[in-house]
Parts: C-alpha cells; sequence; structure tokens
C-alpha cells in the first residue's frame, strides 16, 4: 500500500507517518522504481500500536521504549504496566488540580453573579478576582 493509502487506513495523515518514521518508530518503507513509500502488513500493525498508545496518551518517547522492548522479542507488558501506572498518576494529580481551579473559578463566579457592580472598589480593577 502506498502512503496515502495506509493513512487513510490507520486513520492518519501521511505527514504524521512521515514523521513516526523519522522518529524512528516506524521503519522506513521500501521504495518503488517511482519513489513512493509502499507498506506492508507489518507496517499497519505497527500503526494502529502506535494509534493505540498516542491515544492512551503515550508519548513518542514511551512509545519508542515499547517498540524497544518488544524489537528483541520480548513481551513488553511490564513495561506498559510501569508507563500506563506513571500515566495514571499524573492524571490523578491533573484531575485534582482542576477539580481545585474549578472549585476557585466556581466561587468567583458566584460572588460575582450575586455581587452589585455599584459596590466594586474601583481601585482593585475587579473585586471578584
Amino acid at each position: 500500500m502506498r502512503i496515502g493509502e495506509v493513512a487513510k487506513t490507520v486513520g492518519m495523515t501521511p505527514k504524521t507517518l512521515r514523521f513516526y518514521e523519522e522518529q524512528g518508530l516506524l521503519p522506513p518503507a521500501p521504495r518503488g522504481t517511482n519513489g513512493y513509500r509502499h507498506y506492508d502488513a507489518d507496517s499497519l500493525d505497527r500503526l494502529d500500536f502506535i494509534g493505540r498508545s498516542r491515544a492512551a496518551g503515550l508519548s513518542v518517547n514511551q512509545i519508542r521504549s515499547i517498540l524497544a522492548v518488544r524489537e528483541p522479542g520480548s513481551a513488553p507488558c511490564a513495561h506498559v504496566r510501569d508507563i500506563l501506572a506513571g500515566q495514571l498518576a499524573e492524571l490523578d494529580s491533573r484531575i485534582a488540580e482542576l477539580t481545585a481551579l474549578r472549585a476557585g473559578v466556581a466561587a468567583s463566579y458566584q460572588a460575582v453573579a450575586a455581587g452589585d457592580p455599584a459596590a466594586c472598589d474601583q481601585s482593585r480593577i475587579c473585586s471578584y478576582l
């Protein structure tokens, strides 16, 4: 398959495929006499894995590290578990930060919604923030 066909099949753009190739996540595709890249089923499988990994929030470096464990034939399950544990911890931290931010914004909104603009302290630009 040529790059456009592969990109459409896996839901990516040709530019994304070239990026993954440049980053070493996808082996360079052999080129025909016309210079076009030709991808095989293994490339589709790898791109499917990359897409699923990106959907899970993994970085290019994290994906590269998983592929490095897999390349010699080792199962990367423990490595993936550790990466996902880190992802979960980071997400939990972000959720806690966003929850605190939301509470602060909600309190400010309630104050401004119930406030009287005439009572605003002009020296503070906005008394509610």
